[in-house]
């Protein structure tokens, strides 16, 4: 579950970009500790695919009873992922302005009370999964666990600069997650959607890597514009958006969607690509703040229309319009 940085209120984020970070009076409060391992709004975008996924899943209204257990324990496993992924990095974090602040990072938590307490999360959604929803769910959410926490944190990160690449396979696992709480298998409209993130995970990823270059450079990481510099990163930046666009026409021409989502592919794809085609022309780290920014509202309004799309449909064929 690869995570999108978080953009949340200055006593749980990072500063904004050229602000200096701001003076805590007394440490929060420790329940608020702990919210901030599990990147609220990291996992709270992985919850809406994975709960896109259920829904588009069955062809009239779902079990919501399954679809209720199916995201809380999705979120529980995520949130683990990410206090895990703190757990690991709180060293590097540490040299990052972007991820000073957070509470293992500033040693707020030991190391001992975030293991313990990502442990706590993991084990609670993987017997919820399990035990209520389905064993396919279970494990498949317990191998994404694994695949960000582990392959990606701790192996691919430091090592390559294709880390997001094919890291980011794992981050886009949560509709097909969701798919298997209401069906109990992995069908090819799932691993559509799967492709989807998984094509729109570098260009996001890169944006904010291009005006972050010195911060990951510092931590040693071997990002993109790190090892292969800046242009070479915006052209990538370009070429992923083109082909993410022919990905998003997927659903449509799989029969998953209608015109209201092809409309709204259509658009938002253009938009991103005009994004990435300025990125490479005339760049700026302000238009790449943008085309980071642009690219979490890209995926989200990508996936809500075709939500508004498929309950269209259930809508006509019950006859109400």
């Amino acid at each position: 579950m690869a995570p999108v940085p978080s953009t949340m209120n200055p006593t749980l984020s990072p500063p904004a970009p050229g602000e200096a970070p701001p003076v805590a009076q007394s440490l929060p409060p420790r329940w608020r500790q702990y919210l901030a391992l599990t990147k609220p709004r990291v996992v709270q975008l992985i919850v809406f695919c994975a709960l896109i996924g259920m829904l588009l899943a069955v062809p009239g209204w779902p079990d919501w009873r399954l679809v209720a257990l199916g995201t809380v324990g999705i979120w529980l496993v995520a949130s683990a992922a990410a206090a895990f992924n703190c757990l690991v990095e709180r060293q590097l974090d540490a040299r990052m302005q972007r991820t000073a602040w957070r509470p293992t990072a500033k040693g707020e938590l030991s190391g001992v009370q975030a293991l313990t307490f990502s442990a706590l999360l993991c084990g609670a959604g993987c017997a919820l999964l399990y035990l209520w929803v389905n064993p396919l769910t279970m494990w498949l959410t317990l191998a994404t666990f694994v695949g960000y926490a582990i392959v990606y944190t701790v192996i691919l990160k430091p090592m390559t600069p294709q880390n997001i690449v094919i890291g980011g396979a794992s981050g886009a696992m949560p509709p097909v997650l969701g798919w298997a709480v209401m069906r109990g298998e992995v069908g090819p409209e799932s691993l559509i959607l799967c492709l989807i993130i998984f094509l729109w995970t570098p260009p996001h990823f890169w944006a904010l890597a291009l005006y972050r270059t010195e911060d990951y450079r510092r931590a040693g990481l071997p990002m993109l514009p790190v090892t292969h510099g800046a242009e070479f990163t915006r052209l990538q930046v370009l070429l992923y958006t083109v082909v993410l666009f022919a990905a998003t026409l997927l659903p449509f021409i799989a029969g998953m969607s209608g015109w209201l989502y092809l409309a709204s592919a259509v658009l938002l794809g253009l938009r991103f690509c005009q994004y990435g085609w300025r990125l490479w022309r005339h760049y700026s780290d302000s238009l790449a703040r943008q085309t980071f920014r642009f690219s979490i509202l890209h995926l989200s309004l990508l996936f809500a229309a075709l939500l508004a799309d498929h309950y269209l449909g259930v809508a006509l064929a019950m006859g109400v319009f």
